[in-house]
């Protein structure tokens, strides 16, 4: 599948599209190709390497790709890489800056343009979306500069002897490309206690991969020590204030020392710190010894820790369904685990989508109902092996969304969410919907949440965003949404595909497709270009749930035809379906969706 070209930039202004001053000649080509061979000094699967110098190539284009990648790597070296690239004369137009070293992520929309001129000087034009700004914590925050800027390099031939390329003309921002984020970054995943410390939230980090083993480890206490990205700040708690690695965590045969400083460092604490290490550190096995102040405090069995705290509790094996004429019918496949609807059969009808979740030793029904003036209501219920009774909506609605429930670990309060008219609306089991406020304008038109029950992607005036959950006594607060920047328009559907990635539907030059693409926007892949309809409805089995199918499973909507990734769901695939009468011709399957 081919790979979005996204740039990381180091935050400065952008320069106006033509360049003045620079001793370009008014005479010259235009030149717009694809990309040519990818340098050597890169390694794809993080292996460690360098990122190319100077010299790797004389192509203009391939030149600053290069540079895009310069910058890779340890934060302290970062201008010393990129000034390699840039002519002495011209050095003062890339400024270090004098507060922390923040690197502006954008998306290349497409294919840099090249203007050679006849003195052998060139340049390159490249046009660009803004993604976000990576911190020096490893966070991918929200873009800040203008969302459509256009960046120009001004290049010449190097002196006498030399055959490379010199940068003459930039913009004040340091550049590297997402291949660069890819080759030379690994993805982290740390983790924070929700509010009610009853349950991890995910929170997704960078770092460079020529880290040494026992400083990326320290690197990741830092981060814990440290704060939650901002987007994720209002669903999460932080350590106490102060707390620090006193030194480098160390390491060797199965045994690693860290050593904290950690106000209030009490047992409950520590129990909790245990497991947020545990699983902020996968790569570590055997023993942790955890010091306070040089004392030791607590010695934890990593795996052990992890055995006896999972991130999220077993669900069992998934179910698949899907609607079919307007009642919900379990789906089967191969060698797949299927099973009853969990509903009364009185309530199993009418049905426009539904979401069922399970929780604990209980299954929640959300119904979406429709009568005969077309109009919407939303159904909710709970029970234990089946939902006895469903509870309707005081109001009708022109148009209800396909509701969430959220994963919460408290079993007395039990909430979902769901769009209904534009509005997102929190509810309960018993159905009652309370308006829940955004900090972001536009209609609301679909909702998904997390396996954690503290993350939420929502579509809004046709664009993607994510915002953190907090249930503090039962009241459902949403925090400020953040931007994901994607490369498509017009977002139709979205759930959430793993940990710290999202499935979405929208259009791509026009037509319907299905991305992937990380919570933070760093990266998408396309999954489906070939759909011909615009996407209605979308569900994802998200990679790392507990269960018996393959992960990274979804199954969606178009044109009133139901799929399951790239396949038809057939008729003779639903259960439980009556045959029609002859010469009737019979439904199609539609919203079909996951129950774990």
């Amino acid at each position: 599948m081919r790979r979005r070209l996204l740039a990381v930039l180091l935050g400065g202004a952008l320069l106006p599209v033509g360049l003045t001053g620079c001793g370009i000649p008014a005479e010259s080509d235009v030149l717009v190709d694809g990309r040519g061979p990818a340098a050597e000094a890169g390694a794809s699967n993080g292996s460690g390497s360098q990122p190319p110098t100077r010299t790797a190539s004389t192509d203009p284009k391939e030149f600053v790709r290069n540079y895009l990648e310069a910058a890779a790597g340890e934060r302290d070296q970062a201008y010393n890489r990129a000034w390699g690239f840039i002519a002495p004369e011209a050095k003062g137009r890339l400024q270090e800056k004098q507060s922390e070293i923040a690197l502006t992520v954008v998306r290349l929309r497409e294919s840099p343009e090249v203007k050679r001129n006849n003195d052998g000087t060139s340049v390159v034009t490249l046009n660009v979306q803004q993604v976000g700004v990576l911190k020096p914590d490893g966070t991918l925050t929200a873009p800040v500069a203008a969302p459509e800027p256009r960046y120009q390099f001004a290049l010449r031939p190097a002196n006498t002897g030399d055959p490379g390329l010199l940068i003459t003309d930039l913009p004040n921002v340091l550049l590297l490309s997402d291949e660069a984020l890819q080759r030379y970054y690994v993805e982290r995943t740390i983790y924070f206690w929700n509010s009610d410390q009853n349950r991890l939230v995910p929170d997704q980090r960078y770092q460079p991969s020529t880290m040494p083993a026992e400083r990326r480890v320290t690197e990741v206490v830092k981060w814990l020590a440290g704060e939650p990205s901002d987007w994720l700040r209002p669903g999460v708690i932080r350590l106490p204030s102060g707390t620090a690695p006193i030194n480098n965590a160390t390491g060797s045969d199965g045994r690693w020392e860290i050593n904290l400083t950690m106000p209030g460092a009490n047992a409950a604490r520590l129990a909790r710190l245990a497991t947020q290490l545990a699983w902020s550190l996968p790569e570590l096995t055997g023993q942790l010894d955890l010091k306070i102040q040089n004392q030791s405090r607590r010695t934890i069995d990593l795996e052990r820790e992890r055995l006896d705290n999972p991130l999220y509790p077993s669900s069992g094996s998934p179910q698949q369904y899907c609607v079919y004429d307007g009642a919900i019918h379990p789906l089967s496949f191969p060698g797949e685990p299927s099973g009853p609807v969990p509903i009364v059969a009185a309530a199993n009808k009418g049905i426009v989508s539904a979401a069922l979740s399970r929780s604990q030793n209980d299954i929640l029904a959300a119904l979406v109902v429709t009568r005969s003036d077309r109009r919407q209501r939303l159904m909710a219920g709970s029970g234990r092996d089946q939902v006895p009774v469903l509870n309707g909506s005081s109001r009708w609605y022109a148009s209800v969304g396909r509701p969430t429930w959220l994963r919460s670990a408290d079993q007395q309060h039990q909430y979902g969410l769901v769009v209904a008219d534009g509005q997102l609306y929190r509810f309960d089991d018993l159905a009652g919907m309370v308006p829940v406020p955004l900090a972001v304008e536009g209609p609301v038109t679909a909702v998904a949440a997390a396996l954690d029950g503290h993350r939420i992607a929502l579509i809004v005036d046709g664009l993607l965003y994510v915002a953190a959950v907090s249930l503090d006594g039962g009241v459902v607060t949403i925090g400020s949404p953040r931007r994901v920047v994607t490369p498509l328009t017009d977002l139709t559907a979205v759930d959430w595909y793993a940990e710290n990635q999202l499935v979405f539907a929208g259009s791509e030059d026009r037509r319907p497709v299905i991305f992937q693409i990380n919570v933070d926007g760093a990266r998408d892949i396309p999954l489906e270009r070939e759909i011909g309809s615009p996407v209605t409805h979308l569900s994802a089995y998200p990679a790392g749930a507990v269960g018996g199918v393959p992960t990274g499973l979804y199954m969606y909507e178009a044109n009133r035809v139901a799929f399951r990734n790239k396949d038809i769901i057939k008729r003779d695939q639903v259960l439980d379906v009556t045959p029609p009468p002859a010469g009737t011709r019979p439904s199609n399957p539609t919203v079909p969706f996951f129950l774990y």
